[in-house]
């Protein structure tokens, strides 16, 4: 008997338990368009934002594309590789995530429809990387804007670009200076003397209260914790920092561990060496110079008392994370035991890090611990905001523009925004296609189209009239384009569309930058993952199987 029962359409119930889908059938199943019709609305500067509530009942509100699709329920598979590239596109430059399964979605489109007509999804596929190679590589030549020597109005503009489709973009410049001083405060150098700015090491701080343009940055790196007790020195300079992951609480006995005894006076001994030994810890901590303790554990009020007498300040529960940060900022050494290779307790004074002062602050109704002049530089941002999701927005919002301008000061190179980039490309690959002798001519010309998605979107969501805009911008590009063009028609390759007024502007001039290593990674990725959905031409989904029945149960 065969294996395989087929159904009338191209669907077939396998003998495992399961069903088969073939051919054209899968690659139309669009779940990466119903996915893009999610986030598409929420792109450009007049985007709107998106609630999503849980089965918990939380809320959401945000128009960040990855935050969106990561807490989208996404059953299908083609869908969650949509998702994955949004998060990846975050993870790596912090914005364009929206735009990247725009695009996603709009080649696995135009490749269903060139299927239909008979076009090979190999043809298709080869096509679609000869023109996101053609199109990376038109973008770095004839579009970056190089910046030698990078100046603060750049870095404004380009925070200013990010931020201003999000929720603090309402704000004018004063996230975008807290922006470009945070990531300039934390310049490295790595180990081929290039420039690099690690984002993490900008802590940020959500703290309810107050309006929004409140907010500060300041250097070095801000604890949202109090001191382990009100009696603690409210300032410790020249601070010798020692970084713990264990708890300074009692010594209790472990689990099954029980001691009899005769006589009840040994039970006060008992129970006064359970504090001794612990106290010794804090003693040998203090003996070592420490005057700052900082744990992820708790600190019992016995021992807190003994720092308060010792002028030493502790804060507790610190996150893991944080921990890490403070600790290679300041040079410490995170200890998860005092016992040495023989076995004996001991802290060695090399494993304490340094920092000029620790000293605990009042904002709102809450403290926060301050560590400055580290031996890292490290940067904190102090958001104040109405409420929790009116916070979590912010920090996201923010959170992408330290990425776009951690990138610029990177690759140095910047691009004019506002759907300028996706319409010189557009006119660059239709021209090339036409020089193609092969079949791949049809999948380029398509691609090229897709890349009109990013205009055209942005002009709908500014309730602008989108036929005409798109038609004048890829004019405007085409003239730019010309073998003889001029110097002032080569100008206008750095069009792109001006959404409050509903016209077209020289993006260049008008400071609407993104960094060239956005747009670049934004094909490349979008192109990668179209691909792997268009390979794909078999699904086979088993039944799970359902738990036997134990005939004794009952």
């Amino acid at each position: 008997m065969a294996s395989i029962f087929e159904n009338n359409n191209n669907e077939s119930t396998l003998f495992i338990g399961g069903h088969r889908t073939s051919g054209p059938e899968v690659r139309q199943q669009n779940a990466a368009v119903s996915i893009a019709n999610v986030v598409k609305t929420s792109l450009g500067p007049v985007g709107l934002d998106k609630m999503m509530v849980d089965d918990v009942g939380d809320v959401t509100i945000s128009n960040d594309g990855a935050t969106i699709l990561n807490l989208l329920e996404v059953e299908h598979p083609a869908g969650k590789i949509l998702v994955e590239l949004a998060r990846q596109q975050d993870k790596e430059v912090g914005d364009g995530t929206t735009s990247v399964v725009v695009i996603a979605a709009e080649l696995l489109k135009r490749a269903n429809e060139l299927t239909k007509n008979g076009l090979h999804p190999t043809s298709i596929m080869t096509g679609y990387r000869v023109g996101c190679k053609e199109a990376c590589k038109f973008i770095a030549d004839h579009i970056a804007i190089k910046v030698a020597s990078i100046d603060r109005e750049t870095l404004l503009n380009v925070a200013k670009t990010t931020l201003s489709s999000k929720i603090l973009g309402n704000y004018g410049n004063h996230f975008c200076e807290i922006a470009v001083d945070s990531v300039n405060a934390v310049k490295t150098i790595d180990f081929r003397g290039k420039p690099k700015y690690p984002i993490k090491a900008i802590s940020i701080l959500k703290i309810k209260g107050a309006s929004a343009i409140e907010s500060t940055s300041i250097s070095g790196y801000a604890l949202q914790r109090p001191y382990a007790s009100q009696a603690m020195l409210q300032k410790v300079s020249n601070a010798k920092i020692a970084c713990i992951d264990f708890d300074l609480s009692k010594v209790r006995l472990k689990m099954g561990v029980s001691i009899v005894i005769d006589d009840p006076e040994q039970l006060e001994d008992i129970r006064k060496r359970e504090i001794d030994i612990t106290k010794e810890k804090v003693v040998k901590i203090l003996a070592s110079g420490a005057n700052v303790i900082l744990s992820t554990r708790g600190i019992d009020d016995v021992y807190a008392k003994m720092l308060v007498e010792n002028d030493a300040v502790a804060v507790t529960r610190i996150e893991k994370d944080e921990l890490r940060r403070i600790a290679k900022g300041t040079g410490a050494t995170i200890l998860t035991t005092m016992s040495n290779l023989e076995g004996d307790e001991v802290f060695e004074t090399s494993s304490l890090g340094s920092a000029e002062s620790v000293s605990q602050v009042r904002l709102s109704d809450e403290d926060c611990v301050v560590i400055q002049g580290t031996k890292e530089k490290s940067s904190s941002v102090i958001l104040r905001g109405a409420n929790d999701y009116m916070l979590d927005e912010m920090e996201r919002s923010l959170h992408d523009s330290l990425c776009t301008v951690g990138r610029v000061l990177e690759s140095s190179s910047v691009v004019p925004g506002g759907g300028a980039v996706e319409s010189a490309v557009n006119v660059y690959l239709e021209n090339f296609a036409s020089t193609l002798g092969s079949r791949e001519q049809l999948a380029v010309a398509e691609f090229a189209s897709a890349l009109l998605s990013i205009p055209r979107q942005l002009a709908v969501n500014a309730a602008k009239d989108s036929t005409d805009l798109v038609a004048k911008l890829r004019a405007y590009h085409s003239a730019s384009q010309m073998p003889q063009a001029n110097p002032s028609r080569l100008a206008l390759k750095y069009y792109g569309l001006d959404l409050i007024n509903g016209t077209l502007r020289d993006n260049k001039q008008a400071g609407v930058v993104e960094p060239a290593m956005s747009k670049i990674k934004m094909l490349k990725s979008a192109t990668e993952a179209a691909i792997a959905i268009l390979r794909i031409d078999d699904m086979i989904k088993l039944i799970p199987e359902k738990p036997k029945e134990d005939p004794h149960a009952h």
